[in-house]
């Protein structure tokens, strides 16, 4: 997609902390990013690496023991301009739904169990000022039909009575029911099996297609991540350590975090693969970070300058930037990966001359 889109949402210098009783815990750390019109934007990493917090803190939905300690956020939608940060109470009711859509992670906790799906579908319309009973229906049926759900059967249904995959697909619908700019889908896959994981992709492909929406996919499985996304961002101890598109991330990382995540993906195409490789250590302690680079107690290409300077987050190639000294060494290190996993070619016996035909 071309860089000379719309920026709808940027987000620049954001930094989110939370307080607990041992001090204060940087979640996110010093964020800069822009999401344009019709982007899918996949935030991957560790556990506790910041992703969730990100995107709350995107809609203004982050605990009472958190607070945003500085940055911007910036959403655009038919060039008029407004800060998230700055919206009152009214205004965010109205930018959380019609604007900015999050779908959590959990669908099987989602739903009211007493009351009817197209009862909660009609509550969240009402409670954005969609008082039209007939409007919510046809447009909750339309949205029905495009997750491939039963609308009728799902439209009536009690949540109880649906699998975890039509609930995942039902909240897709209902993310959707205002037509919002923006989509943040937080694990969108989670405890589904692997055929019902392949629909929901299917789905949300379908719908980014239809609907022209920008989403945020945060996401463990990397698979699903270059499925879905044209860009990436690797999430590290509350920092974006990488960012680009999926070519750049996937075929030419330039931080070594990305690399020890590829390193650690079975790779199908390859039968001679030995083994998988792990991330050596543990992700920091983030009331006492390491300083400098907060990845170099765990990094193969560490030097001194790692311990003591925090790098930069800068553009190497247009579109993809990254936090790294040593970049150079993680494209050696990746291509030196690629040739030793290349097949080796198959033995192929010569027939002798008296086994030959002819």
């Amino acid at each position: 997609m071309s860089e000379n889109r719309d920026v709808i949402l940027h987000v620049e210098d954001l930094s989110v902390a939370y307080r607990t009783r041992r001090g204060h815990v940087l979640a996110v750390n010093n964020i800069t990013l822009d999401l344009r019109q019709g982007d899918t934007l996949a935030l991957i990493g560790e556990s506790g690496s910041g992703k969730t917090t990100l995107g709350l803190a995107l809609v203004r939905m982050l605990a009472k023991s958190a607070q945003v300690t500085s940055g911007q956020i910036i959403y655009t939608r038919n060039g008029q301009s407004r800060s998230v940060l700055g919206m009152s109470k009214e205004h965010l009711r109205a930018f959380r739904w019609q604007d900015c859509a999050m779908v959590f992670q959990g669908s099987q906790n989602a739903f009211n169990p007493v009351l009817r799906i197209r009862d909660q579908f009609l509550d969240t319309a009402r409670a954005h000022g969609k008082n039209d009973a007939k409007w919510v229906e046809q447009r909750t049926l339309e949205l029905f039909k495009l997750v491939r759900l039963d609308p009728e059967r799902v439209y009536n249904a009690y949540p109880h009575e649906l699998s975890g995959g039509m609930k995942q697909r039902t909240l897709l619908a209902l993310g959707a029911l205002l037509d919002p700019q923006v989509m943040i889908l937080d694990e969108p896959t989670t405890a589904l099996d692997i055929l019902t994981q392949r629909t929901v992709i299917e789905v949300l492909n379908e719908m980014h297609e239809r609907l022209n929406f920008s989403i945020i996919f945060i996401s463990h499985d990397l698979g699903i991540a270059a499925e879905l996304a044209n860009r990436v961002g690797t999430m590290y101890a509350g920092e974006m350590v990488e960012l680009g598109s999926v070519d750049q991330l996937f075929y030419r990382p330039l931080h070594p975090y990305t690399l020890g995540l590829l390193q650690s993906i079975p790779r199908l195409s390859n039968p001679y693969q030995d083994e998988l490789k792990s991330i050596p250590g543990e992700p920091p302690n983030m009331i006492d970070p390491p300083s400098g680079c907060k990845f170099h107690p765990r990094c193969a290409f560490a030097t001194d300058k790692c311990a003591q300077q925090d790098p930069p987050f800068v553009e190497y190639e247009p579109g993809h930037m990254a936090a790294c000294w040593h970049t150079d060494k993680v494209i050696e290190a990746h291509q030196d990966l690629y040739k030793a996993q290349a097949p080796k070619p198959q033995n192929m016996e010569v027939p002798s001359s008296e086994n030959e035909v002819g």
